[in-house]
């Protein structure tokens, strides 16, 4: 059982670098994108085109690992007005809405995903790139969310802290 939570954690890290590298892969592209057009020259059209995939696969790559850190956007002024135990059932239900949620959206990503494999889909834009290399990313990384919001359903911590506003 280790080995397989060492491979999780593995997995789960290795694509949060993946996203980091891509945020400054985007970084890098914008600055030399600008640069280009200060010096009169146009930019690459493969250089937009690497841009808007990386923002996907940035979002899509790094979600379960803001999911595992508490690093998704949530407001704690209701939780933090409850009583502890309250506030233990409703973080504990929001995470299971948000498993529920993680779930349906992994299965429509695979939906979509075995729907360009078998569709031969491409994205033409400067270059012809295979959709379902876009779409893996939609049943991966929901699937990995559910089973870190599901660690705040059945463990031992929970989502909201009760501490609203005290973590900025």
């Amino acid at each position: 059982m280790r080995i397989l939570i060492r491979a999780y954690d593995a997995l789960l890290y290795s694509m949060a670098l993946i996203a980091a590298a891509t945020l400054v892969w985007l970084m890098v592209s914008v600055v030399l994108s600008v640069a280009m057009r200060n010096f009169g020259i146009q930019p690459w059209a493969w250089l937009f085109t690497s841009a808007e995939y990386g923002l996907l696969y940035m979002t899509m790559l790094g979600a379960p690992w803001l999911v595992r850190e508490k690093g998704h956007v949530h407001i704690e002024l209701v939780t933090a007005a409850l009583p502890p135990y309250l506030r233990r059932i409703v973080s504990r239900t929001v995470a299971a809405a948000c498993v529920l949620v993680s779930l349906i959206l992994a299965w429509y990503g695979l939906e979509l995903f075995l729907t360009n494999i078998e569709r031969s889909d491409y994205d033409v834009r400067a270059y012809f790139y295979p959709r379902w290399l876009l779409t893996i990313t939609f049943p991966i990384a929901f699937s990995l969310m559910a089973v870190e919001f599901a660690r705040f359903v059945f463990g031992p911590n929970l989502m909201h802290s009760g501490e609203a506003g005290i973590h900025e």
